[in-house]
């Protein structure tokens, strides 16, 4: 984790939950994350089974120039991008893991700005499907964030943390399934997984995303 709102978001989640897989949507006390606050946004899932923002912080919206609360989430991604995102929000609202993803919003003028964004799962009425805690935070702010909108944006990193230390091999082979060749995703047989260092951390490259397995914070 980059990005010091990310990190006190995480680390928050992790103590307010105790030993539960996730913490219910009302043990979250704003006050208590005022560093991470205005990154910090809370999904929703809507009716076409998708995920919206139900809440979205003030540096968030700004980034992209607009109110966000009501929008889709997963409409943000590039479609190449699609499956790959699906999956790791199953990975979080089923098997309670914390997906961490690096991505390149692009602008209109090709613009370019790195961003690191955390998903957590998150407890509503019992259930862990239906909202997700997360934080988005640009890892550098170029001067004309905030004025040039984002309108495209694919995932350069993603990396999958298991707090309570489960097995994760066999949610990374679903992840590199659905990650295939810059083309498109018409082939679903996983590609090869490449060495690479991300960070200073060994990780497998599939395509253009690279898989870090993370383990307790």
């Amino acid at each position: 984790m980059q990005k010091t709102s990310t990190k006190t978001l995480y680390d928050y989640w992790n103590s307010i939950r105790g030993s539960r897989s996730a913490p219910e949507r009302k043990d979250i006390d704003p006050t208590q994350i005022r560093e991470a606050l205005a990154n910090t946004f809370i999904l929703e899932l809507d009716e076409g089974d998708k995920f919206s923002f139900r809440l979205a912080g003030s540096h968030l919206c700004t980034s992209y120039c607009r109110e966000l609360k009501g929008r889709s989430f997963s409409g943000l991604w590039h479609e190449r991008d699609g499956d790959a995102m699906e999956t790791l929000i199953r990975a979080v609202t089923e098997d309670h893991a914390v997906a961490l993803v690096t991505f390149q919003g692009t602008t209109a003028l090709h613009t370019k700005v790195s961003f690191e964004t955390i998903l957590m799962p998150l407890r509503h009425n019992g259930s862990t499907h239906t909202r997700l805690l997360g934080a988005m935070t640009a890892l550098d702010e170029p001067y004309w964030l905030g004025v040039q909108p984002i309108m495209e944006q694919r995932i350069t990193g993603l990396r999958l943390i298991w707090p309570d230390d489960i097995a994760v091999q066999d949610k990374v082979r679903e992840v590199a399934t659905n990650v295939g060749p810059d083309t498109g995703y018409a082939n679903h047989t996983a590609p090869m997984a490449m060495p690479a260092m991300v960070f200073g951390r060994t990780a497998r490259r599939y395509a253009h995303l690279a898989v870090i397995d993370g383990g307790r914070q």
